[in-house]
């Protein structure tokens, strides 16, 4: 009974003093609450993962230096290691003023002259920045000088004259939303401290790939690509899409049109054989599109390979590099890392260790030493492709957005771009954070927007491209597909599809029901029994712009993975 009265007591007292202090909040004008800055002036920034290789699209070796290698990485600058891969270090940190790198390129007669190009060529529809123009080092990465050409936007290559470091060459994209002057191949001959323009076609028409002759370092080779990036729209072909040659250094150019497909060419890439300068290579998106090789030189072409698997998603592949020892091997990266020993009348394929392939660097002296750059970063092979280095030491992840839970301690969620969702505890009670720490795969994929209860996250809500979704039970580790509508979307034309989902379509958890979840698509779709059935519950909240769907990419070929879908 006296516990009774000491609880009722307490409870009385407290409903008092709430009542004085809504009082108070009444009567009192609003204040503006400060805090002392000693409170938050000592936090700092650190990595919680996870630490595996992002997007990287170029990368190079040193000639004469077998583990030295630099790599570009799409959103996180250059990076460099002299243990042939063993461990990795940001050089570019401090210095550049944009994270994403087109182009890096190291001066076979002076190893301590880098050039680096700003701006990733393959220009995604939910890429990163654009670039600021180029850098340049004169001592092996160590510090770093900008050398203008700021509007060129998205660098493809960076060529370095094999005998004279001053003398260097760009290949330039432009602005892949609008037209631009500041497209096509540019020239230094005095180390990037002036520049000019040496090949222009027309304002929507950009340099997409650069290959010299390093036997005769006059003759050039230049890819140009007429191409427009619209949020709902890649455009890859017009007539300014072609194949060009210099043979004076770049003071003037031909085009070559000899065996080449007839009427709309799309994105090429081309590479002139080191083993035999006649022997010129050259992947093309067209109607007729593939593998054409040159035995000529460039005079006329014919058309080797016309497989699909060496010319799928052109707007983001496309390159093609001529082994430096053998004039029949030739490399085209694609999804698959697709080699030819036959000069491109066939090809088997390669294993690495990420898909999405995008770079490839062959030494001049031993071709079986290569790097290869791909979605998860790059490694390096001694052995022709046999093994390579890991990429698990590259902490280079894009990740699109992070959800964090209530738990002790938190754990945080996120998609990594074209890799896996992710789980991570914000610290262990062993040494650091490792991968035996973290879950990789919460449900979804790459554009992962990870929902859940905060309170008990067992159940968690992940989604990836074309509105897929599913349900992650973390107790079991075991993943349940929930979408909304069962159909594979991928190269459907989004005016013909039942929703249209943005690459990364929003998932939300009610706060008061967890059985309950929002996804978005043109309109806000709910389930109220974790996604066994699902119902609109809006109408469309787009414009529903008839202009601004349909087909993802054309004249040649259509983009339909996800990211082009508008309206949504």
């Amino acid at each position: 009974m006296k516990r009774i009265f000491q609880i009722g007591l307490v409870a009385v007292l407290i409903l008092m003093v709430s009542q004085v202090d809504a009082q108070k909040k009444k009567s009192a004008s609003p204040q503006t609450v400060s805090y002392d800055t000693a409170l938050y002036n000592k936090l700092k920034w650190r990595n919680l993962g996870p630490f595996r290789g992002g997007r990287s699209t170029t990368s190079t070796g040193v000639v004469g230096q077998p583990f030295t290698y630099y790599m570009g990485t799409t959103g996180g600058g250059v990076w460099k290691t002299t243990d042939g891969g063993l461990n990795w270090k940001n050089i570019s940190d401090d210095y550049f003023k944009t994270g994403s790198v087109g182009a890096v390129s190291v001066a076979e007669s002076d190893p301590n002259v880098v050039y680096v190009g700003m701006g990733e060529g393959p220009i995604r529809p939910v890429m990163t920045t654009s670039g600021d123009g180029v850098y340049k080092s004169t001592d092996a990465g160590k510090t770093w000088t900008h050398l203008g050409l700021e509007q060129t936007r998205h660098i493809s290559q960076v060529r370095i004259h094999p005998d004279n470091p001053d003398v260097v060459y760009v290949s330039a994209m432009g602005s892949p939303y609008v037209p631009s002057q500041d497209r096509g191949i540019y020239r230094s001959k005095d180390g990037g401290k002036s520049w000019e323009r040496v090949l222009f076609v027309d304002e929507n028409t950009g340099a997409v790939d650069l290959s010299m002759d390093m036997t005769n370092p006059r003759i050039l080779y230049a890819a140009t690509w007429d191409y427009q990036r619209l949020p709902w729209y890649g455009r890859s072909g017009g007539p300014g899409s072609g194949i060009w040659k210099s043979t004076d250094g770049g003071d003037t150019w031909n085009e070559l049109t000899e065996g080449l497909p007839e009427g709309v060419m799309g994105k090429i890439g081309v590479s002139v054989s080191r083993a035999n300068p006649e022997r010129v290579y050259a992947i093309i998106e067209a109607e007729k599109g593939g593998l054409y090789r040159s035995d000529n030189g460039g005079k006329s072409w014919k058309r080797m390979n016309g497989e699909r698997i060496i010319q799928t998603r052109s707007w983001y592949y496309m390159h093609i590099f001529a082994d430096t020892q053998d004039e029949n091997i030739v490399y085209v990266m694609n999804a698959p890392f697709n080699k030819s020993i036959d000069g491109g009348k066939t090809f088997t394929q390669v294993r690495v260790p990420h898909g999405d392939n995008h770079y490839l660097w062959i030494n001049p002296n031993d071709n079986k030493n290569m790097i290869n750059s791909n979605d998860g970063g790059s490694n390096i092979t001694f052995n022709g492709g046999e093994s390579w280095s890991t990429q698990r030491n590259q902490p280079t992840v894009q990740v699109y957005r992070v959800n964090a839970d209530n738990q002790f301690p938190y754990w945080v969620y996120g998609g990594q771009q074209d890799n896996s969702s992710v789980g991570i505890p914000s610290r262990t009670f062993s040494n650091g954070i490792s991968w035996k720490d973290w879950i990789a795969g919460v449900g979804g994929c790459e554009s992962a927007y990870v929902a859940f209860d905060p309170n008990n996250p067992r159940l968690m809500y992940a989604g990836c491209y074309q509105g897929i979704i599913q349900e992650y039970d973390r107790e079991i580790d075991r993943v349940k597909d929930i979408k909304a509508y069962p159909e594979n979307g991928l190269g459907e034309p989004s005016d013909e599809q039942k929703y249209r989902f943005n690459w990364n379509a929003p998932i939300l958890v009610s706060q008061h029901d967890s059985d309950v979840i929002y996804h978005a698509a043109q309109m806000l779709l709910r389930s109220t029994n974790r996604g066994i059935t699902w119902e609109e519950i809006s109408p469309d909240l787009t414009n529903n712009d008839s202009t601004k769907m349909g087909k993802g990419g054309g004249p040649i070929t259509n983009e339909g993975a996800g990211g082009e879908v508008y309206q949504t």
